[in-house]
């Protein structure tokens, strides 16, 4: 086809499929004002595309508030290859498009789609082509913008149109943009010669000038050239231009013009049908296809330009769009199909409160909900409010369009709705039918105070027994997120209340809950594992998080508890969860000295907590991140993500993630040689009323801030910190808190400092944690040789440099090298920088590789194709020394990723 100019765009779009042909796969979205000419580039692309498989659909209107309506219409082609997806795949994809009435988890849809696509262009490239983007249902742009950002190792092209630049927001929002400018006055002359070759050169000029190098204008406006006011938009004149050429017609015709703009489809038949109950016949039918006005294209029914169907739509009185619409409906009834559609099509037409369309309305948001598509549903309940007679119905249905929104990340969107039923409805009541919604937001996005007080409010409210007590087990999880010991106690008394009300067996974990929740002792308890074990057949809101099971020493119990889960819902697919159990599992590992494993579950984790907006979530994996930044030396990087972190959780109240960033702050400042400034960020961990203040933060920081007030010469300032720990090793025998409170000693009683430092390093379990106990030996060497006592010092100083250097801590190795030269060894200065270390990626894929699983399997796991997979196993193979895929099995990923024998 001939595509006047263009010539940057064509280049571009030449480009980029190029780029597929070589296996570099992209998305890129052009946009611009109707009529501009981005369905032509598409044209283009397409048939540029010969050696391509080529798919595609299209926006529409009416089908918006459909679920999936626009992703069935994509893969219909490839219904015959949804069994071969994995299993879980294969179901969620089926459930999507309406094939079955399982219940899925929109990422899971969205995983599906991407192997789907990605297998079928490993035969060949593939292009997929979305004209009006701007009209797709919301369920169907989330997956496509998930597929969109993870198309770079695929022979993969996505194009996409629009009317708005991405940057501005919504679901393309980070894709490569195409902006569709005017043409130039050269290339729109050369247009309008080819277009209308019988216009004479004044009406040309004119035309030129009118149109603003918009093609549309330029093929309509010849006629209407002599029209005054030259300097109005293009978009009034395209509009008078279309009024005119429609109310030329006939009555019949522009009957079925109508009709064809309130379908909005394109189906022949259904149009056909429609169309006949109002009148308008065959004669009508030849008559607007003389008009040049509507087409049938490959069996569909179009309008010469989607600008046509929204003059002729919004032209139209209401009542005839109401008569189009209730005709549609009648069509849709007859053909038993489309119960949505229909729904629809009704409340189209309704000028008045209707039970009757507001309840089918709300069949269709279940039938949405349980396919995953939320946003769909919140739609349709929201409209269904609209129609609702009754004021309780129609708070119902805002109560439930707001969990809806809720579940898809329309945060703002569900906190309108509930205030919307608030104003119809006691607040009780909301919160009945909501499920404690207003609460549940609070906590997982606003202040933990305010969290609080609507949680424990909320368990009065509901019914049903076991939903007040997660609710109630969410009470406590703010009280202890705010840093409120006290708030902490009242939930769990209420808890205990609805635990004891409802004959819950699980009753008998209560004093051991009590104790991890609240610190009061108890005579009796459960051993950890058996507590955790029966916690998680009971809810996982009553978990410790990872810091307070650290303190009570029970972290490995609850990791190992965290990671079967996490393996359960990646097995599951239920990317949702994941983002909820890995961050539980990742400080244990850091702990451990598994800081590459670390950095993998918390960078992947981190990526899907950002893109299904949960905030606390991606504030973790941060907190985590710049933790394992300051034990590396990259303060930049530390700054960087506590920043992040802080301007979440300040505002907030959630002083827990606020007291972890200032932690890690300190870290890097202790690390990197500014004790002081160390010192400054640690002591308000402990200080009441302080935005970073929390007791379990406060703990676990004690021997840094010890350390600290040594090293700025203020021993006094870690005394208190000193009393903590001990009081705590005393109380829990936790292993170590043992050894930190010896450590702490050694640094502040001189003349007990090497009893001190022998004890802490003996402490049994104390080798679990190795950087710790590689610091304890640091420092043990620093004080042995300050005494002297050099080659002592030396054993204990080169056993804290191989664990640093094993584990890549750079600023404490530089310090263990220094200490070691000052004691009169040569050394060779070698941080043991690894320029062929795995990215968290590729640590994650060579696990799962060594392990035996496929790479269709691993793509399942981590949320990418199949190809991506072997793209990262390329990179694997030469990083690692190994040739085979077998020989995975052989690497020691905990260790330096030795070989072992």
């Amino acid at each position: 086809m001939v595509v006047y100019g263009r010539y940057q765009e064509k280049s571009e779009l030449d480009r980029v499929l190029d780029g597929a042909r070589a296996g570099r796969g992209a998305a890129v979205v052009l946009w611009g004002d109707p009529g501009i000419g981005k369905t032509a580039l598409l044209e283009y692309a397409a048939e540029g595309a010969g050696d391509f498989t080529v798919i595609g659909c299209r926006g529409s209107r009416m089908e918006s508030g459909l679920a999936f309506a626009a992703l069935h219409g994509l893969l219909w082609p490839l219904a015959d290859r949804i069994d071969t997806l994995p299993p879980p795949q294969a179901a969620a994809l089926h459930a999507a498009l309406g094939h079955s009435g399982d219940v899925t988890d929109r990422f899971l849809i969205g995983v599906a789609t991407l192997t789907l696509l990605a297998e079928l262009a490993n035969e060949k490239p593939l292009l997929v082509i979305v004209d009006d983007a701007d009209w797709l249902d919301e369920p169907t742009a989330e997956c496509l913008g998930f597929v969109a950002r993870r198309l770079r190792a695929e022979p993969l092209v996505l194009l996409l149109t629009g009317h708005t630049d991405p940057a501005a927001g919504g679901p393309w929002e980070g894709l490569r943009a195409l902006p569709v400018p005017p043409l130039t006055d050269a290339e729109a002359t050369d247009y309008l010669h080819a277009e209308v070759p019988d216009a004479d050169e004044e009406t040309v000029r004119r035309t030129v000038r009118l149109a603003c190098g918009n093609p549309l204008a330029l093929r309509e406006l010849p006629s209407r050239a002599a029209d005054s006011g030259e300097r109005q938009p293009v978009g009034p004149r395209l509009r008078r231009a279309f009024g005119a050429r429609t109310a030329r017609l006939s009555a019949a015709a522009r009957t079925l013009l109508l009709v064809a703009a309130a379908e909005d489809r394109g189906d022949r038949g259904l149009l056909r049908e429609a169309a006949g109950v109002l009148g308008a016949g065959e004669a009508a039918w030849e008559e607007v296809t003389r008009s040049g006005l509507l087409a049938v294209r490959d069996g569909r029914v179009g309008f010469l330009a989607p600008l046509v169907g929204a003059v002729v739509y919004e032209a139209a009185p209401f009542a005839e769009r109401q008569s189009a619409h209730r005709a549609l409906a009648q069509a849709l009834r007859t053909h038993g199909t489309e119960e949505g559609l229909r729904a629809w099509h009704l409340a189209a037409a309704a000028d008045e409160s209707d039970e009757e369309v507001a309840a089918l309305l709300e069949r269709s948001a279940h039938t949405d909900r349980s396919r995953g598509g939320f946003a769909s549903a919140a739609r349709a309940l929201g409209r269904a409010a609209e129609l609702s007679p009754a004021p309780t119905d129609a708070a119902r249905r805002l109560a439930l369009a707001a969990r809806a929104a809720w579940e898809c990340g329309r945060v703002a969107r569900a906190q309108d709705l509930l205030d919307r039923a608030t104003r119809l409805v006691p607040e009780p009541r909301v919160a009945e039918d909501s499920g404690g919604l207003r609460g549940v937001i609070e906590f997982a996005h606003g202040d933990q105070e305010r969290a609080h007080r609507l949680l424990l409010r909320h368990t009065h409210a509901v019914s049903d027994r076991a939903q007040a007590v997660e609710l109630a087990c969410l009470a406590v999880r703010a009280g202890w997120s705010g840093g409120s010991p006290e708030r902490q106690a009242s939930a769990l008394c209420r808890v205990a209340e609805l635990a004891a009300g409802a004959g819950m067996p699980e009753a008998t974990l209560l004093p051991t809950l009590t104790q991890w929740w609240g610190g009061e002792d108890v005579t009796e308890q459960l051993s950890a594992e058996e507590t955790i074990a029966r916690l998680g057949a009971v809810s996982w809101q009553l978990m410790p998080p990872a810091p307070l099971a650290v303190a009570w020493g029970v972290e490995r119990v609850l990791a190992e508890a965290f990671r079967r889960k996490a393996e359960d819902l990646r097995r599951m697919d239920a990317a949702s969860a994941l983002v909820l159990a890995v961050p539980q599992t990742v400080m244990v590992d850091i702990m451990a000295g598994r800081w590459t494993e670390a950095a993998a579950n918390a960078s992947e984790t981190l990526k899907l907590a950002t893109e299904i907006g949960a905030d606390h979530a991606a504030s973790q994996c941060r907190n985590s991140l710049a933790w394992l930044a300051a034990l590396r030396g990259d303060e930049e990087r530390v700054a960087e993500l506590t920043a992040q972190s802080l301007e979440l959780s300040v505002p907030r109240g959630v002083r827990a993630l606020s007291a972890a960033a200032y932690w890690h702050r300190a870290k890097a400042a202790l690390f990197a040689g500014r004790p002081q400034d160390a010192l400054d960020l640690l002591l308000p961990l402990a200080e009441t009323g302080h935005r970073a203040a929390h007791s379990t933060f406060a703990l676990l920081a004690a021997a840094d801030t010890v350390e600290a007030a040594v090293r700025a010469g203020h021993p006094e300032a870690g005394r208190p910190a000193l009393r903590v720990l001990r009081a705590w090793a005393d109380r829990t025998g936790a292993a170590w808190a043992v050894a930190a409170a010896h450590q702490s000693t050694a640094l502040l009683v001189a003349d007990r400092a090497e009893e001190e430092f022998r004890a802490a390093l003996d402490v049994p379990g104390a080798t679990d944690r190795p950087f710790t106990h590689a610091r304890t030996r640091l420092l043990y060497g620093e004080w042995l040789r300050r005494a002297r006592r050099r080659t002592d010092a030396r054993v204990q100083l080169a056993e804290a440099a191989d664990t640093f250097r094993r584990v890549g801590a750079t600023p404490l190795l530089e310090r263990a090298l220094n200490e070691q030269e000052l004691t009169g060894q040569q050394l060779r200065r070698d941080p043991g920088h690894d320029d062929a270390a795995l990215t968290p990626q590729e640590l994650r894929v060579a696990r799962l590789a060594a392990e035996g699983l496929t790479n269709r399997e691993i793509a399942a796991r981590l949320l990418i194709s199949p190809r991506t997979v072997g793209h990262h196993l390329s990179n694997v193979f030469p990083k690692l020394g190994v040739v085979a895929r077998g020989e995975l099995a052989r690497v020691d990923f905990d260790n330096g990723m030795r070989l072992m024998s």
